[in-house]
């Protein structure tokens, strides 16, 4: 493998990572678009409003919890084999997986894609953090954050382009492919109900970025100079174990939020549960940190961190996952199904949300980092309840307050890159953040099944009042303030 070092590496490296996130918003963002389309072509008769907010639920809680699980997997092989082989398998696998989901026949069956596929997702986020930031040698951190974000949500506005674009130009392609002799069943498959098949199938062009991943990016020096002293060595298979002990717990209050059940049942049974994929998912880096001899002190205190993490990211996670990412399929409700609603939607949100990821991230590296935390949970709030709480048809006002709610919602994903690797040290930052930021995913599973069953059992069918009582969780955020370490000017740990 050729080896690429100095400035040409760094860039190299960044250029990957930010590829590497832009498909992974790409990937995400599929699903809002499609959802609708799909799931009314795999249940025929049998659609309902109802039973779509279900499923789209489960559909999205699945992702979450695939997300969770990968983060944590992913992290440890990071820390293990290093950052760059351990991307380039994260991104093949959400890359190969969701394109299978062209050739689903049923909704359980996107269930397995979305899950599967979000393995890889959660992985390449922390692993691409890990890499640029030490790579860069924890030199301009606010805007390489900034770009993280950004990337991300540039996804999301790929997406619907790429639908809009095959809205329009529908007849032309069924032309194209008919001339390239494609079988006529085939065609009708791709092409019918917004051609939710065709994009699903796009899914496969990250794996075209392991190429350069793999042939151009060089691996952390830092990572490197761990792996000579020894310490990569504590990082057992056996542990794993654990993850998979956790993954089945998370399943558990997947079932227990999914089906009808009595709510005491429910709450207590979610904090058993919720009890077990904490140990599980800690179980491979508590036994790290007992191979490599680490001091009673430094376990606590990475322990601790790795949970204010998961909080932090969870505040922010449900908030998205649970309110904002709805707007997509409540547009389509609104406009009656009017053709690129929904795109527009996810397009202007898209838009507002790579500014804000940039701008924020610019902005906490100068403040401190707790106070633009507070001030995020706060606008974040607002920004929502503007959002949700003043709409009922689709139009300008729509995409306006669309526009701003995705700002600032989604601009916690240009503070955390810069927050989470400032917490952990290069031994464990990897498996550290991808704790961190993507244990609040199964929070955010629950609070999207939650938005479905508010939805359908408490609001009548209202996206709008749903989701503006779910936008409620930014207020958790302020309990997380006085647990927090300060970072500010301080330099990544090593």
């Amino acid at each position: 493998m050729n080896q690429v070092t100095g400035d040409r590496g760094k860039y190299m490296a960044l250029v990957a990572a930010l590829l590497g996130w832009m498909f992974d918003g790409f990937e995400m963002g599929l699903f809002p678009v499609v959802a609708r389309p799909a799931l009314q072509e795999l249940m025929g008769d049998q659609f309902s409003d109802a039973l779509f907010g279900r499923w789209y639920g489960v559909i999205t809680a699945a992702f979450l919890v695939g997300a969770a699980t990968g983060g944590v997997l992913f992290g440890w092989l990071g820390d293990r084999i290093g950052r760059v082989r351990a991307m380039t398998i994260s991104i093949l696998t959400y890359a190969i997986v969701s394109a299978l989901g062209a050739f689903v026949q049923h909704p359980w069956h996107l269930v397995a894609v979305r899950f599967l596929a979000a393995l890889g997702m959660g992985g390449e986020w922390s692993l691409g953090v890990a890499l640029v930031m030490e790579i860069w040698q924890g030199k301009s951190r606010g805007l390489l954050a900034g770009l993280i974000g950004a990337a991300g949500n540039l996804g999301y506005v790929i997406v619907a382009l790429l639908s809009l674009f095959l809205t329009q130009v529908h007849t032309a392609l069924e032309s194209f492919l008919q001339i390239a002799h494609m079988p006529q069943n085939w065609i009708n498959a791709l092409t019918a109900n917004s051609g939710w098949r065709l994009l699903m199938l796009m899914g496969i062009l990250p794996a075209f970025l392991t190429m350069i991943i793999r042939f151009f990016v060089p691996e952390s020096h830092k990572w490197e100079q761990e792996k000579e002293q020894g310490r990569t060595n504590g990082w057992a298979t056996i542990d794993l174990m654990g993850v998979l002990f956790g993954s089945f717990a998370c399943f558990g209050i997947l079932y227990l939020w999914a089906i009808d059940c009595d709510w005491i049942m429910r709450a207590v049974g979610t904090c058993i549960l919720l009890v077990a994929v904490t140990i599980g998912y800690l179980w491979p880096i508590r036994n790290y940190l007992s191979r490599n001899n680490e001091t009673a002190e430094f376990r606590k205190a990475t322990i601790s961190m790795m949970m204010v993490a998961a909080g932090l990211s969870g505040v922010a996670l449900l908030g998205t996952w649970g309110s904002v990412l709805w707007s997509a399929p409540w547009a389509d409700k609104l406009s009656q199904g009017m053709a690129g609603a929904k795109q527009y939607t996810q397009l202007t949100s898209a838009l507002g949300a790579s500014i804000g990821c940039f701008v924020v991230a610019i902005i906490g590296e100068r403040f401190s980092r707790r106070w633009t935390y507070a001030f995020l949970c706060l606008i974040s709030l607002g920004s929502a309840q503007l959002f949700f709480r003043t709409n009922d048809s689709f139009g300008p006002w729509f995409l306006f307050t669309i526009f701003i709610a995705g700002a600032f919602t989604a601009a916690f994903y240009g503070w955390l890159p810069l927050y989470l690797p400032e917490l952990f040290p290069t031994r464990i930052r990897a498996t550290g953040q991808g704790f961190g930021f993507n244990f609040g995913r199964i929070l955010a599973a629950i609070g999207s099944l939650q938005t479905g069953a508010l939805m359908n059992d408490v609001f009548g069918g209202d996206y709008g009042k749903a989701c503006a009582a779910i936008s409620f969780i930014y207020l958790a955020g302020f309990l997380l303030l006085p647990l927090m370490r300060e970072t500010k000017g301080q330099p990544l740990p090593d």
